[in-house]
């Protein structure tokens, strides 16, 4: 294993981070906060508690789960997308760097990125509602699993984009939409029964509702599921990823 290429990979991703504070830190975590502010404290004050937990802290865990999912996939697929636009990549593929110490050094960035995030947020959210964590470690573990398997999916848009807009285009029409429709900001028991078993087919409920069970051990979804739902994931965009380095996939496009 070259630990240094793995190093370097990662050093130079997370300055790029602290060369942008603003736009990579600043700007969702301030965002965030506003929802809190909003939702939490404005309109969470009228509104009734959801299976015993006061609306404002039962956003907490969704709001959180949105901005991980959307800064892994964006973190990472602008990580590997660049090198590809300025033709740099072609120094990385050269280099004695092996594809999983490549994948390491670009996911691993981008996961540190949304874990930093992710703590921010919980901090943040701490100063504007009332919240408690009742199975930490559960909780740090679905933030670690999630965090790494959307920057692996991320990683994965970075190649697969030719353009800037194809670059948008899934975090934009397809994760946002279904993390709003995932749980966020209700329970899907509150829906009909038909909706119920529709929404089920949306990956991204399980992720919130095991990372809500975490804190307040109330779940959409059974904990053990969501859990292995999650690892199912990993090991899909693991998958997918094996087979574009081997096939070389637009690397070299």
């Amino acid at each position: 294993m070259n630990y240094y290429a793995i190093r370097a990979i990662f050093l130079f991703e997370m300055g790029r981070t602290f060369r942008t504070l603003v736009q990579s830190i600043v700007s969702p975590v301030l965002s965030t906060s506003l929802y809190f502010i909003v939702f939490g404290s404005a309109i969470g004050s009228r509104m009734t508690d959801i299976d015993g937990i006061a609306y404002g802290a039962f956003l907490v865990p969704g709001l959180i789960m949105l901005s991980i999912l959307t800064e892994s996939i964006s973190n990472a697929s602008f990580g590997i997308y660049f090198p590809r636009f300025i033709g740099t990549i072609y120094e990385i593929l050269s280099a004695p760097v092996s594809p999983l110490e490549i994948v390491i050094g670009y996911v691993g960035a981008a996961a540190a990125k949304s874990l930093m995030i992710g703590s921010i947020i919980l901090l943040t959210a701490s100063l504007f509602v009332d919240m408690h964590i009742l199975h930490p470690f559960t909780m740090l573990l679905f933030l670690v699993l999630t965090t790494v398997t959307f920057s692996m999916f991320g990683f994965i848009i970075g190649i697969w984009a030719d353009s800037w807009e194809k670059l948008q285009i899934i975090p934009l029409l397809i994760i946002t939409p279904l993390t709003f429709l995932g749980g966020s900001f209700y329970s899907i028991n509150m829906l009909p029964p038909i909706w119920q078993t529709l929404t089920l087919f949306n990956p991204v409920v399980y992720l919130i509702s095991g990372f809500r069970w975490s804190f307040y051990e109330i779940s959409d979804v059974d904990v053990g599921i969501s859990l292995a739902m999650t690892a199912l994931f990993l090991l899909i965009f693991m998958t997918i990823l094996y087979w574009i380095f081997k096939t070389g996939y637009r690397l070299k496009k």
